[in-house]
């Protein structure tokens, strides 16, 4: 997710390691000490406030009659934690939403909007200490994914070769860090000084421990190189088949949360009979974002279907509200996964089979409707699937 600037809620059991293995991540991948990072952290708990996450006014100048900000640490640096995101009251969690959205941290009068970041949230499976996480903010999460336990074997190795903490630290380095962090300049320049510290960071763990991390320059370098992957046709056909299925409604036009279809439709047995809500515009971005990442990473010159169909799961998992019966059917089921990835990558598999069998009519349908929109004179292409029936529809031609 670091190198897709995009935004990650971990789930998992207490003491898996979700925090942690973030933090480790963000050291090494913005060459930000250990310690600076434990310092940004934002912490899930009732008693949270906007002054305490995003700036507080400086209370000198405020006397004076000049508003200045303080930002916090954790608006400010490109690596964002916040740790059990779920104890944070449903009120509350509507402070972050933009800051999540778009980087955009906005308090009084003033503005920061980060170049460069990346998010991260963990939360623990529900107690009686949780709250839900509203659906505005799960949306905003690019991608869900769960830390799972290591099995007994690793998990027994565990603490046996020392502490990694130690060797991420620095205290001399953090200290300067902090006071960059503290200074009262415009966001531009204390990104320039943040960014001669992290340089200075990265050669101590080049020089002393052997670990590479990226530099600024690398990471802007591999954006630009996700960035420039092109998709193949295949991954945008899938693509729109996957949203047809999560949006579509025959009845009522699209699907809605507050709209249940009735029995004995004719789409019964695809998703959007499985499912209450429509799946959001930014899913597709999602999807599309950590499938560049991926083959990126593998080293491949086009984003396909086997790169779209590894990461659907983890991008649709925590956007989906299914029906109480299809939820009841996967609790009688032998299953690897929490119960929401769980249906995620059977979807997932329903939409590929149906893919396989329609993929040269669906490609055939999209190429008949982007010759009709450019003007020519040909006939749309029908199937069974909703995706024709939108297509249809945009086309003017909609279907009875």
């Amino acid at each position: 997710m670091g190198l897709s600037q995009g935004k990650a809620l971990i789930i998992g059991e207490p003491g898996l390691g979700k925090t942690t293995s973030v933090e480790y991540v963000g050291t090494l991948l913005h060459r930000i000490p250990l310690g600076t990072i434990w310092r940004a952290e934002v912490s899930g708990h009732p008693e949270q406030t906007e002054e305490k996450i995003i700036g507080r006014p400086d209370l000198g100048k405020l006397n004076l009659g000049e508003e200045f900000v303080i930002w916090s640490h954790f608006t400010l640096l490109p690596i964002k934690i916040v740790d059990e995101i779920n104890r944070l009251p449903e009120t509350k969690q509507s402070m972050i939403l933009n800051g999540v959205d778009r980087g955009n941290w906005e308090y009084l009068n003033d503005a920061v909007i980060n170049e460069e970041y990346c998010l991260f949230a963990t939360a623990n499976y529900q107690d009686r200490g949780t709250n839900t996480i509203i659906a505005p903010l799960m949306d905003r999460f690019d991608v869900m994914v769960e830390s799972r336990h290591p099995g007994a074997n690793l998990a027994g190795l565990l603490g046996t070769n020392g502490n990694p903490e130690t060797l991420l630290r620095n205290e001399a380095l953090e200290a300067d860090f902090q006071a960059v962090l503290s200074e009262r300049i415009p966001y531009q320049e204390r990104l320039k000084k943040l960014g001669t510290l992290s340089d200075q960071f990265g050669e101590y763990l080049s020089t002393q421990l052997h670990i590479h991390s990226l530099s600024f320059e690398e990471r802007q370098l591999i954006y630009e190189q996700i960035g420039r992957i092109p998709f193949d046709v295949d991954f945008e056909a899938f693509l729109r088949m996957v949203i047809a299925e999560f949006s579509f409604c025959h009845h009522y036009g699209q699907k809605r949360s507050g709209e249940v279809c009735g029995d004995g439709c004719h789409f019964t047995g695809y998703l959007c009979g499985a499912v209450k809500n429509c799946i959001s515009n930014r899913f597709p971005k999602s999807a599309r974002n950590l499938s560049r990442t991926l083959a990126w990473l593998l080293g491949d010159e086009t984003v396909g279907l086997q790169h779209l169909e590894a990461v659907l799961p983890f991008t649709l998992a925590h956007r989906i509200v299914w029906k109480d019966q299809n939820i009841a059917e996967s609790e009688e089921e032998y299953r690897n996964d929490p119960v929401e990835i769980h249906l995620a990558k059977k979807a997932v598999q329903q939409i590929m089979r149906r893919y396989r069998e329609q993929s040269h009519r669906v490609k055939q349908a999209l190429s008949a409707a982007y010759s009709i929109s450019e003007g020519e004179a040909t006939d749309p292409v029908e199937g069974d699937h909703p995706l024709f029936h939108i297509i249809l529809k945009d086309l003017g031609r909609e279907a009875p």
